[in-house]
């Protein structure tokens, strides 16, 4: 494969890998970031959360906004967890993978 395949392949996989987030990634990390959500969100709704069904995550999917991670498909839907700032919801995101080896 040359690189302008592989530019090409790596488009792809971010753009279905964000399609369920609703805030700009950018920079060297967008990959890795939009990567970890989608790792996070397979989980979520393979497992539920433990206050919310799974039954209704797979139901309604999840979605990430700037402050907050929702059962929905956008920032007015029911709170999974919030947020002070975009940072830290990919902190968590990524922490949770890492504690849940995925």
């Amino acid at each position: 494969m040359n690189t302008n395949t592989i530019e090409i392949l790596n488009e792809k996989r971010f753009k279905e890998d964000k399609k369920n987030i609703n805030f700009r990634l950018q920079g060297d990390n967008k990959y890795y970031y939009a990567n970890q959500c989608a790792k996070f969100t397979k989980h979520i709704i393979e497992n539920g959360y433990p206050y919310i069904d799974k039954k209704e995550i797979k139901e309604n999917g999840i979605c990430f906004n700037t402050y907050s991670i929702n059962v929905g498909y956008n920032q007015y839907c029911r709170d999974l967890k919030r947020f002070n700032s975009k940072e830290e919801l990919l902190g968590f995101v990524i922490g949770y993978n890492e504690a849940n080896n995925l």
